[in-house]
This record gives C-alpha cells, structure tokens and sequence, in this order.
C-alpha cells in the first residue's frame, strides 16, 4: 500500500469525478483548493465573491492511551477538512486542536479548554468567517467532546440568522462500516482510531503497544460499570479505565484506516455539495408553525 503522501501527489493527477449513486458527481479541480493560512488577501477576496462556504476542522490534544498521539484527534480533523478542500475546492481554515477535554485530565499532556470559553472562541470564529461573505459552515469534527458544544453553537448561530454551521463527526457518517470492521469498537483510543493514525501517521501509532492497550483498558464497552439504578455515575475518563482506552486495538490495521477515511471522506464530500447548493432562505429556523406547517422568513422579510 502507498503512503498517504503518495496517494496525494498521485490523486492530483487523477480525473478529479466520484460517483454519488447513479449520478456522476463533477468535483471541483485539486488545483482550486484554498488553504487560508497559505493564502494572500487578494486570492481569498477572490474566493469569498464566489463561495459562500468554509470547512473548520476541530479535534482535541488529549490521552488516547499507551498507544497513540494526543493529537489523534486533530490529525484525523484536519487529513478530513484536507481532503474534503482538495476534492471540492471549498476553503479550509486553520485546525483547532485544543477542545473540550477536561474529562481525560488524570492523564499526562491533555490540554482543555472550559465548555463556556470552546464556545465563545468557535462562534466568534465564525462570525468572522461571516464578515468576509461566508453565511455556511461545516465543523469537521473529530472529538466527541465537542459535540454538544458544537451544536449549540450552530443553534445559536441559526437562530441569529448569521450563519447555517452544522457539525460532522467522521465516524457517525460511516456507522455500518464501522461496525462491520470492528468487533469490540470502543469509543476512545479504540481500534476505529488506531486504525485511522495507522494510516494516517503510522509513524506515531506504537504497534508494540496494542496489546498492552487491550489488556490494561476495557476492550468490551459492555463491561464498563457506567450505570448504576439508571444513573450514568462516571464523569471522567479515569472512573472507567486506567489507561484511558476502550476496545480491542489489536483489530486495527492501516488497511482498515484507508476504507474509514476513504469512505467518511466520500459522505463529507457530499454533505459539502449538498449545503453550498441550498438556498440560504432555507436554513433559516421557520417563524412559527401554524395549521398548515411551519413557515420559513421570506426573501421579501429578510431584505
């Protein structure tokens, strides 16, 4: 199997097509994909008279267990928001590393910011995004901490009417492959993770370490005492595992890390020429709901 940076250098000479269902989807060429930070202000002035939507990839530095970087998660956001920036020529921001991670801070290295503050800084950014013409955002997210967070701030946003910006989390667009390919997953540091840095930076994964990782975490979810008379009784990752991982890492491998990323990469790639085709009237939250259904603002109330 290639290396990733092989398999970039050889794709830009590819036909630049993928094929969504029965329709033949046409992608924008490699060579109009924009990188902010490696652009000059009259390049993106030119892009934001044009397009109105921007790819902002978050992800965490924090434990991921004996086996694997504390930048798992910003690494599998940014190759994500890269990809999907190559293959459709939409703007990709600077990366997020750093997110809501307080829950893993028993372990040596991660780094959290408060919920309260992750919020404020990814609304701002965004609505400074909005002050250049962007009024659609997609979160590539690759920290489940994140989430709800994220979410809020999209809700607050919409609600604003200032910007449509929703979140994508690579594995939940892919759920059926991931459970085909693993069968003890686990949701952190587990093989579906180790599987993608294998891939991604097999230099950073330590191989010799998956079976330590296995047998000093909690390789079955299921057996993780969680709950108790209904009641979720952990708040952080150490209540669970003392190394910080779930699941069977010794099921990883990079082959199964090309199949996740080339197939999340795909559905990204469709959520971002579903969303820069809508109207934005149609993102907007409807005014109110009456008898006859919910009613949108018109372009005549929104001048």
């Amino acid at each position: 199997m290639l290396p990733v940076s092989a398999l970039v250098v050889a794709a830009a000479f590819r036909p630049c097509t993928a094929r969504v269902g029965t329709t033949l989807l046409m992608l924008r060429t490699r060579e109009m994909a924009m990188y902010l930070g490696d652009e000059a202000w009259p390049d993106l002035e030119t892009y934001f008279e044009s397009e109105s939507l921007a790819l902002v990839p978050l992800g965490s530095t924090e434990q991921h267990g004996p086996h694997l970087p504390e930048a798992t998660d910003h690494l599998i956001a940014e190759a994500f928001a890269r990809e999907a920036a190559d293959r459709t020529g939409f703007l990709r921001t600077p990366t997020i590393d750093i997110g809501v991670s307080g829950h893993h801070r028993q372990f040596h290295g991660t780094m959290w910011v408060d919920p309260p503050a992750f919020r404020e800084y990814v609304a701002s950014l965004t609505r400074n995004l909005t002050a250049h013409g962007i009024d659609r955002v997609i979160y590539v997210n690759a920290h489940g901490g994140n989430v709800p967070h994220l979410r809020e701030v999209g809700a607050r946003l919409r609600r604003d009417e200032v910007a449509y910006a929703i979140e994508w989390m690579w594995n939940d667009s892919i759920p059926t492959l991931v459970d085909d390919l693993f069968e003890q997953n686990g949701p952190h540091g587990g093989p579906k993770e180790t599987s993608m840095i294998q891939y991604l930076e097999p230099d950073l994964v330590h191989d010799d370490r998956l079976e330590e990782a296995r047998e000093t975490g909690i390789p079955s979810v299921e057996a993780a005492e969680t709950i108790k008379h209904g009641s979720r009784t952990f708040y952080d990752a150490a209540d669970n595992t003392a190394n910080g991982v779930l699941g069977d890492q010794t099921d990883a491998s990079a082959e199964k890390g090309e199949q996740l990323f080339e197939a999340a990469s795909d559905q990204l790639v469709r959520l971002c020429e579903w969303l820069a085709a809508q109207p934005f009237e149609d993102l907007l939250p409807a005014d109110h709901v009456s008898g006859s259904g919910p009613t949108r603002p018109s372009s005549d109330d929104n001048p």
